[in-house]
């Protein structure tokens, strides 16, 4: 493994990789996984962290598994579309995964840390589909992450996605939003935006601090 980066020494070994899911429900052992979105984050030799990288896919609802018309009804996922190009969980998994290891080696990390808006939901979904698919190889922590959520309520006051990005004067779509790609991407611009100025703060409060 190469020498930890700047980036591995930030989150202490790890690598935050920015994901969501959309689901057929709310349990995550009986409704389908749907959609899978991952984006990974690189850091410039001034320690700015930004998004570069995102890997999706569709997923097909594995056999036995659920579908409520309410979350389809708001996620706006037709699972039977005959256009729509999806893989099953396993290979899901896999194309997901493959570039996030790559990532882990390439900065030097240990392995990656899930980062979502609840950030448990979309956790617990990835898990119960490792769980099912009996994935051995997967690159993230099973049970720690980082959640906007609370990043967002701290730095801005607000907890629901949209209001926390216009707070934080980046863009909200309501049309593209539940999709994976989108949300994924606009997490990753809010939490990259919260750690970047959490380092600005600190870099000014160490300049400005008198000598001892």
């Amino acid at each position: 493994m190469p020498e930890p980066t700047q980036l591995a020494q930030r989150f202490r070994g790890f690598l935050p990789v920015i994901v969501d899911v959309e689901t057929g429900g709310f349990e995550a052992q009986r409704h389908a996984l749907l959609e899978i979105a991952a984006v990974i984050p690189q850091m410039d030799s001034s320690g700015q962290l930004a998004p570069a990288r995102t890997i999706s896919t569709h997923v097909q609802p594995f056999p036995g598994s659920l579908l409520d018309p309410k979350s389809l009804e708001v996620n706006g996922i037709r699972p039977d579309h005959p256009l729509r190009i999806a893989l099953p969980e396993a290979e899901a998994l896999e194309h997901v995964f493959t570039p996030v290891r790559q990532a882990v080696r390439a900065a030097g990390c240990q392995r990656a840390i899930l980062v979502g808006h609840n950030a448990a939901f979309d956790l617990g979904f990835l898990n119960a589909a490792i769980a099912r698919n009996g994935s051995k190889r997967s690159p993230f922590h099973p049970f720690s992450c980082f959640d906007t959520v609370s990043l967002a309520g701290l730095a801005f006051g607000q907890t629901v996605l949209a209001r926390a990005l216009q707070a934080a004067g980046l863009t909200w779509d309501a049309s593209q939003a539940h999709s994976a790609v989108y949300d994924a991407e606009r997490t990753a611009e809010l939490f990259c935006l919260i750690v970047n100025t959490w380092r600005r703060l600190s870099m000014d409060g160490v300049s400005d601090a008198p000598d001892p």
